[in-house]
């Protein structure tokens, strides 16, 4: 028998969504409070027909020109949302502003200088870019983000988080860390639990600041994620299957 990739794909889909809910069940949060992010980097067109054709609708990218030709590829679909989580580099920031309406990697003030000028520039009815701002809550030189790894050190991260205010066309909605690699999920939850805490202490420091969104969690470990409180999981083979080797 022929096995039809939008059927297994949605089984997965539910599947995931399911531990999610149990996830948020059992640390007394609603699931409808956590957003799911398929990300589909890497992916050919026609896994991404048929994750589309199984109802997903919010798919998260992390090569900017990649997720440009799907974006163009589904642009006469309703109702699909596009994040971008992989790193950015500033060069690329016309591309993220004009295609994507969510960015999770925010790294720089140089970074969102650029974005803030990209979004200005387009049409009257662009919206502002929603922005999460990376933060490196493990110390691991090859993350990116903020440095935030020492709580004793996070009252010099203020001043320009203060600054990231001034940016109109953007609106600063979180905080996004990505934890070490560990085959165990509960190794995770630390990292986790310190970003929450990082959120806390910066809507303390800063005026008017506000970070509903905590975007933490891959397929290795959402569902700790969810138990130390985020918003947005960002879960890709476990719903679309491997991926191929990306062509350099």
């Amino acid at each position: 028998m022929v096995s039809d990739p939008g059927l297994e794909i949605r089984e997965r889909f539910l599947h995931v969504k399911e531990q999610i809910a149990d996830a948020a069940e059992s640390s007394g949060r609603n699931a409808a409070d956590v957003r799911l992010v398929v990300v589909s980097k890497a992916q050919p067109m026609f896994v991404m027909e048929a994750a589309v054709e199984a109802g997903i609708r919010v798919f998260g990218e992390n090569y900017p020109e990649e997720g440009y030709e799907k974006i163009h590829h589904f642009r006469g679909v309703e109702g699909i949302e596009w994040h971008m989580i992989g790193h950015l580099q500033s060069r690329k920031a016309r591309l993220v502003a004009e295609s994507f309406q969510w960015l999770h990697s925010l790294d720089s003030l140089r970074l969102a200088e650029k974005l803030n000028i990209a979004v200005a520039s387009l049409t009257a009815s662009q919206k502002p870019l929603q922005v999460i701002i990376e933060m490196n809550v493990s110390g691991e030189e090859s993350k990116f983000g903020w440095l935030a790894w020492n709580a004793n050190q996070w009252g010099s991260l203020v001043p320009e988080i203060e600054q990231l205010g001034r940016f109109s066309h953007l609106r600063i909605r979180g905080l996004m860390t990505m934890p070490p690699y560990s085959e165990d999920p509960e190794q995770a939850r630390p990292y986790f639990a310190k970003l929450r805490q990082l959120r806390d202490f910066l809507e303390g420091s800063v005026h008017d600041l506000k970070l509903p969104e905590l975007s933490m969690g891959t397929s290795a470990d959402f569902q700790s994620a969810v138990k130390e409180g985020a918003t947005f999981v960002r879960v890709g083979q476990a719903i679309l299957g491997s991926r191929p080797a990306r062509r350099v």
